[in-house]
């Protein structure tokens, strides 16, 4: 199972982490939310825990929890701007349907 980062989403995240002054990385998770059924968590993190599989790519770490990691297997975490918005887009191939809005979706 994996996860991968575009170089946007590393420079994006280094860069927050540097501002912020600490932290090792960040958390990519799912939850129960939206009219489709799921949606993404995504938080800076201080450490990993325990039970987290760990993801680096160029220094930066993500950490995803088991339970998460079974939907999120072959998702790529993006940093896009468009116009005048920017913000992380998933690319997550087990995607089947996703709600008008784009806030949640099902496997």
């Amino acid at each position: 199972m994996a996860i991968s980062m575009t170089q946007a989403a590393i420079d994006h995240v280094a860069g927050y982490l540097v501002k912020r002054g600490h932290g090792e990385g960040i958390r990519l998770g799912v939850r129960t939310s939206g009219c489709s059924g799921m949606a993404y968590v995504l938080e800076f993190v201080d450490a990993s825990e325990p039970e987290d599989q760990v993801f680096e790519f160029g220094g930066v770490k993500v950490m995803v929890d088991p339970k998460s990691l079974t939907y999120l297997d072959g998702t790529q975490l993006d940093f896009v701007r468009e116009g005048l918005n920017e913000g992380f887009k998933f690319s997550n191939p087990n995607v089947r349907n996703e709600c008008g809005c784009g806030e949640s979706f099902t496997i």
